[in-house]
């Protein structure tokens, strides 16, 4: 009867706490995203200095974003690494973003794979277009980046604060290694 009477309190502990966890996730504010992105300074190359990654990049080494403005309005993304080491396997994603009306060009959705729109917020923008954060409402992916493959160590940890802000569990953040010639 003890153990019976311990094991209910056990089960109903974790349960209150998976509930309290989840509940606290989700009253979590939308991600603030930045009030204006002039599209054109931020086209060009990206380099990934540290993500809460997708399964897709989860190893990534020399990782680099690139956006195309596009005639239309869209912007082209492209997204290369090697995967595991520096002299891993080369991987590629492309994909096509669509700038949300009304967002001030800094809310996107990214179709990724097919019929899969990613959600992509600005959430952080250096004003001289030298650095920046993508966040998720979700706080499930981040990802920060920089014009440069490295920043003075001040700057990073300026950028992991400004994602500890938006609600992101930064012990999961992962330094993704860059080592350019």
């Amino acid at each position: 009867m003890e153990c019976t009477s311990t094991l209910r309190t056990l089960f109903l502990t974790g349960a209150f706490a998976l509930i309290s966890a989840t509940a606290g996730a989700a009253s979590l504010a939308p991600v603030q995203p930045v009030a204006h992105v002039d599209l054109s300074r931020f086209m060009g190359q990206w380099y990934l200095l540290a993500a809460i990654p997708t399964s897709y990049g989860e190893n990534a080494y020399n990782a680099v974003e690139s956006y195309t403005l596009l005639p239309n309005g869209n912007i082209h993304t492209g997204f290369v690494f090697h995967e595991g080491s520096f002299d891993g396997p080369y991987k590629h994603i492309t994909s096509t973003g669509y700038v949300r009306p009304d967002t001030g060009n800094a809310v996107w959705g990214v179709d990724v794979f097919l019929f899969f729109r990613a959600q992509y917020i600005v959430g952080y923008l250096k004003p001289d277009y030298s650095e920046m954060i993508v966040a998720r409402d979700k706080r499930d992916y981040v990802w920060i980046f920089a014009r440069t493959p490295h920043v003075p160590e001040e700057d990073y940890a300026d950028l992991v604060a400004h994602v500890r802000a938006m609600g992101y569990p930064v012990a999961k953040l992962r330094k993704v290694p860059q080592r350019w010639p």
